[in-house]
């Protein structure tokens, strides 16, 4: 295994000079970073290929502020469904890297980071739960694995949403086809209608987007010009598909310029029906994207 670098002011498009950054170097040429504010994965490149996250360059970097772009993590809560602030903290909150032990089926070859988060009095304040969240990152030549563990710490039972916020990097997205999800029902949270049947064979994303897939299938692909990529969950029953549009980008004081042309949230979720986490339990949800082809340099 690689050794694990932490660079404070690691090489990325935008300035996250205030933020410790892990970096996972595989030896085929893989690259994988992800900053301790929110052990928010910023940049995902895999071997031989070039970036597939989408990050903001007027995103914004400072202590209590979501980045814009990669893969924030979402919990306790997700969006605006329920009294927290919206996505909750996880995102916005200094996470720990710490030493990651032996996960049955990943070779040593692999390189793997682990990250945690324990409540705090700030945490308590707002949702008054003990808990400990742990983000494992894995990264292999064409494939990077996210595996999100929730335990309780508390005496007393939790109810909880959570997903892994993806920002994928696409070339334009009138051209782009989310795939595997005709049949499923599905929130328009743009219009607040529920029930809605997903009736395409290949989703395409005209305007704003913003859907909440349930018991959506646990692999996904999407495809645009210059790549496909295949997303596949275990414990995230539900998926997002979301795109600001135009209008939407526009007004996003942290989204650069026509950034809404050239990104798409696909992400696993479990937020439909939320967990209730019994004491000294714990909840595992995960997500592996890999890259099935990548035509861009």
């Amino acid at each position: 295994m690689n050794v694990v670098n932490v660079d404070v002011n690691a090489d990325i498009s935008t300035d996250i000079s205030t933020d410790a950054v892990c970096t996972l170097h595989g030896t085929d040429g893989s690259v994988v970073r992800i900053a301790l504010h929110g052990a928010h994965v910023l940049s995902w490149i895999p071997a031989g290929a070039s970036e597939h996250l989408f990050l903001s360059t007027r995103s914004i970097h400072a202590p209590g502020v979501a980045i814009r772009g990669g893969i924030p993590v979402i919990f306790p809560q997700f969006a605006a469904l329920g009294t927290l602030p919206k996505h909750g903290f996880a995102r916005t909150a200094m996470w720990q890297q710490v030493t990651p032990s032996p996960v049955s089926g990943v070779a040593l070859a692999q390189d793997v980071a682990l990250f945690e988060m324990r409540s705090t009095a700030a945490t308590l304040a707002l949702w008054p739960h003990a808990f400990l969240a742990q983000l494992r990152v894995i990264l292999s030549a064409k494939t990077l694995e996210l595996e999100l563990t929730i335990h309780n710490t508390d005496d007393k039972p939790f109810l909880f949403t959570a997903a892994l916020h993806t920002y994928l990097r696409v070339s334009q997205i009138a051209d782009v086809g989310v795939q595997g999800l005709r049949g499923v029902y599905y929130r328009d949270s743009v219009t607040a209608t529920s029930g809605c049947l997903e009736v395409a064979d290949v989703l395409r994303i005209k305007g704003e987007v913003d859907r909440i897939y349930q018991q959506a299938p646990a692999l996904l692909e999407v495809d645009d010009t210059t790549r496909r990529i295949r997303i596949e969950h275990q414990g995230f029953v539900d998926a997002v598909v979301w795109n600001p549009g135009e209008e939407g980008g526009a007004k996003m004081a942290d989204m650069e310029e026509c950034g809404y042309a050239h990104m798409l949230c696909v992400e696993g979720g479990v937020i439909v029906d939320p967990i209730w986490l019994q004491p000294g339990a714990q909840w595992r949800g995960s997500q592996r994207l890999t890259a099935l082809t990548d035509h861009a340099s």
